[in-house]
């Protein structure tokens, strides 16, 4: 399968970030994509560096303008389109959502974010409730796609279910960068432990991963400052990478995956067949005091 990433530096011009994204995905349709990956929360600038209620009003419903729009994308250039929205589900309750376009424009699945941060330039709790939809892989004409958002990257149960219920693929679209307060070496230390940790993924459930962040610098309207560190990246289902994004630069290419090693690959380390799942009942507890 061909897979177009695009890795995007986003303004405050949210109506302008969209046309950027229409023609970079026009561009890998045109280069073979099949599958079109976005970073988290696409359409503007990362506003969850501070809490602020007026910020809700960016949201909007599901189906809504944003699924037109990449909807009709997706059918004008028969791909199938992985976006990151701000989804307003009722007043007062809103989720970081994923939704799958199909070929023909229509919505072929969503996944809310799961794992929700709270941290120094990362305030999520305060916009975003937990999924509740679980994780449950999206099907689509391309085949199963598990799709997760950012800050579930780093839990290999999300991994792992998704695994479980036949995703072919692990997708997560991501926002995260440095923090301007550390050291140089702790951001490489940082940036490499978000990476190893998917492709950790890819090697424990024999899957491709595909991950696609944000890059350069964002700041909030309290001067705030967020620099993401791109590094979009695919990985095969022995970890290996297929391709690595910059740090500082805006990217969108086409990467091939073949999707047919993974069986190959859990046929030489079938980890999945040796589990000892009659052995794991505490792992539903928050810890085995």
């Amino acid at each position: 399968m061909k897979i177009g990433i695009i890795q995007q530096h986003n303004t405050a011009n949210v109506e302008g970030n969209k046309l950027r994204l229409a023609e970079k995905i026009r561009k890998v349709a045109r280069e073979g994509a099949e599958l079109v990956v976005l970073q988290e929360l696409h359409n503007g600038l990362y506003f969850c560096q501070e809490e602020d209620v007026n910020t809700f009003d960016l949201a909007e419903p599901i189906p809504g303008p944003s699924t037109e729009f990449y909807g009709a994308l997706a059918k004008e250039l028969q791909v199938v389109i992985v976006t990151s929205l701000f989804e307003r589900r009722a007043p007062g309750l809103y989720h970081n959502t994923a939704v799958v376009l199909e070929k023909d424009g229509s919505v072929a699945g969503k996944y809310r974010k799961m794992h929700i941060p709270d941290d120094p330039g990362y305030y999520e709790k305060f916009y975003f409730t937990p999924g509740d939809m679980g994780f449950k892989p999206i099907d689509t004409s391309l085949g199963r796609l598990g799709v997760l958002v950012c800050w579930d990257q780093w839990y290999p149960e999300a991994a792992r279910l998704m695994a479980l219920a036949g995703a072919e693929m692990l997708i997560y679209p991501t926002a995260i960068g440095w923090d301007p307060n550390d050291t140089p070496e702790e951001q490489e230390r940082q940036r490499m432990a978000w990476q190893t940790v998917q492709r950790g993924h890819a090697v424990a459930n024999g899957l491709p991963v595909i991950t696609v962040n944000r890059v350069g610098e964002e700041r909030g309207q309290d001067q705030s400052k967020q620099t993401f560190w791109g590094t979009s990246f695919v990985a095969g289902p022995q970890g290996e990478l297929l391709y690595e994004a910059p740090t500082n630069e805006e990217v969108e290419t086409v990467v091939e995956v073949d999707l047919k090693r993974s069986e190959q690959v859990r046929r030489w380390w079938p980890f999945l067949r040796d589990r000892r799942i009659e052995a794991y009942g505490d792992i539903v507890k928050r810890f085995r005091d």
